[in-house]
């Protein structure tokens, strides 16, 4: 997937990673950013940082876009058994 076709809220499915070791997972009520990322002071790091701005930009343009909650309830996930074992 391409950074730009990212679009945050819309799916439990897409996931971009940026660097080597930061990855922006999509979900329908959060975008959940893991790892981490050295914008160093190169053409490297400009790059890593415009996708990394391009990406926040989208997750609020979507927030923008929508009369928020103050604060949503986000449940941990169940642990199930394997049905493959």
């Amino acid at each position: 997937m391409k950074k730009t076709d990212f679009r945050p809220f819309k799916n439990e499915a897409d996931c971009v990673q940026i660097g080597d070791d930061l990855t922006i997972e999509n979900r329908v009520d959060r975008v959940s950013l893991f790892g981490s990322i050295d914008l160093t002071l190169d053409s490297k790091g400009l790059k890593a940082a415009k996708e990394l701005k391009a990406i926040l930009d989208l997750t609020v343009a979507a927030m923008e876009q929508i009369d928020l909650p103050e604060h949503i309830l986000v449940t941990k996930p169940k642990t199930v058994m394997n049905p493959f074992l």
